[in-house]
């Protein structure tokens, strides 16, 4: 199935609401009432806390940098710009430690050819974005082996004084520009530039070093800054927490792991570790990027969990493997390390997670519950036509170590019936358990206990995409939920996969 046609199943049939979402959704489903617990399903009076929560949308906003600010690699200005850059190409010491960077430069009065991108030091190998201000043209230009090729090229009509960027998320290369409403992309390609140079294989990513120049009249470049490429849009929020759930608090910040959109489909996005103040949760700031080495690839897996075990100092890290996707199969892995890594940058080595079913999973989410590891995921038995519903595992009691998760789990249960719902959350409410999802079809947030029986729904604000029901409790005794919708960046462009306003709702118990 193309991204187009994805995009048409997780945006059907949603409601458009200014205040709790499902209330205003009119079709819904015989025994699914707008919010709170179902009478037809819902048997026991401590089965109506979590229903005594109502959302409202308290605020939007919508994360974008193309170089992250927290990881700059090189900045260069004024003088020290001038010094190295001469005629050619002048190229940073340190290669990027995962296909996922951006040059981006301040450009004036150039009347000569302005390139940013990778390369070499000895020059025989580059990939850059140019523009040409004589010929008013962009492009993307390859060099393999001291030969250089024209991968495309487009007519631009640019100002002169404007900001240029070059941005690599996987094996797609972006060119865009600012000419005073923000960035903009011009021009994109992936295939051919996989075809040329595999960015995702270590050896050949390890040879290149951030580049920018100029060649031909007098330059015209006034200041660079390179680094680890930001994102498009956030989404798959998910917060780090204790392995008993409690949520991981340092200097009153909590922790969320994100998928950072890319420029392009779900390969071209990838994995990092945002903190947000409870006190004022206007803004996530980005602390740590995550990147994934297996199969010979560095890859940006994206959408799962980190968990911290205290006790022996460790982080559970459990993704899913959306780097390499072709429609053909998604699967959980993880990694136990001693690395923190909601600081930093990481390339961590993974391995595929025993989950209890035959068919593709992804969003996987570890609790601790009462001396038994609850695993909760998504269960897909097609990905073309995507068909997905969230599952529900459980292991041995007993099994309290890190890395004893995913030993012997057994399935408690699979909403079968549904067919576009992921998000899966475990959360406390009332002193109780929940296993929380979110259904593209219906548009809402099906509520299940730790049975599997659904029981309910939340009552909260339901936009577009198919957004992740965060509960998050604060020490006042309210409650946060931090999710994503499906506006797009630049879908004219660069196609689905850009999307992600951050969304906060809030209520009180």
């Amino acid at each position: 199935m193309t991204a187009v046609r994805r995009r048409a199943v997780l945006l059907a049939g949603a409601c458009a609401v200014a205040s709790p979402a499902v209330a205003a959704c009119t079709d819904d489903p015989v025994g699914s009432p707008p919010g709170g617990p179902d009478p037809a399903r819902s048997t026991s009076t401590q089965e109506t806390a979590v229903f005594d929560l109502s959302f409202t949308l308290e605020s939007r906003y919508r994360p974008f940098e193309l170089v992250a600010p927290a990881f700059v690699a090189v900045e260069r200005s004024g003088a020290e710009l001038a010094s190295s850059s001469g005629e050619g190409l002048s190229t940073y010491d340190e290669a990027p430690p995962a296909p996922f960077c951006a040059v981006q430069a301040r450009v004036d009065g150039a009347d000569g050819r302005v390139d940013l991108g990778l390369a070499s030091p000895d020059g025989a190998q580059h990939l850059l974005a140019f523009h040409d201000p004589v010929a008013g043209r962009v492009g993307i230009e390859v060099r393999v082996d001291g030969r250089t090729r024209l991968l495309r090229r487009r007519k631009v009509d640019l100002p002169a004084s404007f900001a240029l960027a070059f941005a690599v998320c996987e094996n797609r290369v972006t060119v865009l520009a600012d000419a005073g409403d923000g960035w903009q992309p011009l021009l994109t390609e992936r295939d051919k530039v996989a075809a040329a140079l595999d960015l995702r294989q270590p050896d050949v990513l390890s040879g290149l070093r951030y580049a920018w120049g100029h060649r031909g009249g007098t330059g015209g470049l006034k200041a660079v800054t390179a680094g680890l490429f930001g994102m498009t849009g956030i989404r798959d929020q998910h917060l780090v927490q204790h392995a008993d759930g409690t949520p991981y608090i340092r200097d009153g910040h909590a922790y969320f792991t994100a998928t950072c959109a890319g420029l392009g489909f779900f390969t071209q996005a990838h994995w990092g570790v945002f903190r947000l103040d409870l006190a004022d949760p206007q803004r996530l700031e980005q602390v740590s990027q995550l990147y994934f080495a297996r199969d010979g690839l560095l890859l940006g897996d994206h959408a799962g969990q980190v968990v911290r075990d205290e006790a022996d100092e460790r982080w559970l890290v459990a993704t899913s493997s959306w780097g390499d996707f072709e429609f053909d199969g998604v699967h959980v892995r993880h990694v136990v390390t001693d690395v923190d890594v909601l600081e930093g940058v990481h390339v961590l080595e993974t391995e595929a997670t025993n989950l209890p079913t035959e068919h593709s999973t992804w969003d996987p989410g570890m609790t601790l519950i009462d001396g038994r590891w609850h695993v909760g995921f998504v269960e897909s038995p097609s990905q073309e036509p995507f068909d997905f519903r969230p599952a529900l595992a459980a292991g041995p009691a007993g099994s309290a170590g890190i890395e004893a998760f995913d030993t012997s789990l057994e399935l408690i249960g699979s909403a079968t019936e549904l067919h576009q719902t992921e998000g899966p959350i475990i959360a406390r409410v009332g002193g109780e358990w929940w296993f929380l999802a979110s259904d593209g079809d219906d548009r809402h947030y099906p509520v299940f206990n730790l049975s599997m029986r659904r029981v309910g729904r939340l009552d909260a604000p339901y936009l577009t995409n198919i957004p992740h029901p965060q509960l998050v409790p604060l020490e006042d005794g309210g409650w946060l939920i931090v999710t994503f919708d499906g506006t797009q960046y630049a879908e004219d462009v660069m196609g689905y996969g850009g999307h992600g306003d951050v969304l906060i709702m809030r209520s009180r118990e």
